[in-house]
């Protein structure tokens, strides 16, 4: 799986510099070669990046951040009619969680 293959992108930023930080590192070859072994993650499609609002324009929901994320994934997999959607969390202390989700035909 590629980046070019996901549709639907819903990232949390609980601040502004968090996610553009995450963004330019996932597109770094030398953040690659420290840590990734040389492959980078890639560029994410600004288009296709938290179109509905993200956390700072919808609001931060403490505890249900994951939540919203999902739901707004799995409602744009919907109504756009994509397969793939990357969602990713930061977390307190430098932890996170990422995830894909798939949508099926009816």
């Amino acid at each position: 799986m590629n980046m070019s293959d996901v549709g639907v992108y819903e990232i949390h930023e609980a601040f502004a510099g968090q996610i553009l930080s995450n963004l330019t590192a996932m597109n770094s070859q030398e953040f690659a070669d420290a840590k990734f072994r040389g492959k980078k993650v890639g560029e994410v499609d600004m288009d296709k990046l938290n179109t509905k609002g993200g956390s700072l324009a919808l609001g931060h929901p403490f505890g249900a951040t994951g939540s919203r994320l999902v739901t707004t994934a799995s409602r744009r997999l919907q109504k756009e009619e994509e397969r793939f959607a990357l969602i990713a969390a930061c977390a307190d202390g430098g932890t996170g969680h990422a995830c894909i989700l798939e949508r099926y035909d009816n």
